[in-house]
């Protein structure tokens, strides 16, 4: 289906699901629909940019977890804004969001990490992300001592990891068409409070 002013609705979030739906149902054995684009920047201003996992998205915004303590935790600590973007090649379509950065609750975070597989959990408590490591034994070593420490309890989450959600003032939508005539469809406001404002863009 083109995208048009007369398709795309009123609420962003309304698109999203309906093309994130669409992602997944036409994803292929090696892609993966919630690779996320996650860009941040220092407090120098330096931007840094990789990939994460969309976990969830709704009306408040999208969704994704990580060690407070990484290089993109110690971005958002001092500058709590953040952009992301979603490209799904089957279809040709591409979700840009920006907006500011929020850590969500403690509840919230201990239910997606129950929820983890017991590897990754492990994982979570050995793995000093970001920072500089001897070599992957050093690493393998962390993850024996984590499995000893917890043996065959259950392993609660780290304080140090947990969910951000970006709370966005942008979304644009972009979708492949011939000849480099692509649509996009911007949807952007003030504040969160407010109605967005859409707006079509020169591909």
């Amino acid at each position: 289906m083109e995208l048009t002013e007369e398709n795309a609705p009123p609420d962003p979030m309304m698109l999203f699901a309906k093309w994130y739906e669409d992602a997944q149902a036409g994803a292929g054995e090696s892609d993966i629909p919630n690779a996320m684009a996650l860009a941040t920047t220092s407090p120098s201003g330096d931007p840094s940019v990789r990939f994460v996992l969309l976990k969830g998205y709704d009306r408040r915004g999208f969704l994704f977890f990580t060690n407070y303590e990484s290089r993109k935790g110690s971005h958002l600590e001092e500058r709590p804004r953040a952009a992301a973007a979603l490209f799904w090649s089957r279809p040709r379509r591409q979700v840009r969001v920006e907006g500011r950065v929020e850590t969500v609750s403690a509840e919230e975070s201990d239910a997606y990490f129950a929820g983890r597989d017991r590897e990754s959990q492990i994982g979570a408590w050995a793995s000093p992300q970001s920072r500089v490591i001897s070599n992957r034994q050093q690493l393998e070593e962390s993850v024996k001592e984590a499995e000893a420490r917890f043996g065959g309890r259950d392993i609660p989450r780290p304080p140090y990891w947990g969910g951000y959600r970006i709370i966005p003032d942008l979304i644009e939508f972009w979708s492949g068409r011939d000849h480099r005539l692509h649509d996009r469809i911007r949807y952007s406001r003030q504040d969160p409070g407010e109605h967005w404002i859409r707006e079509r863009l020169a591909p």
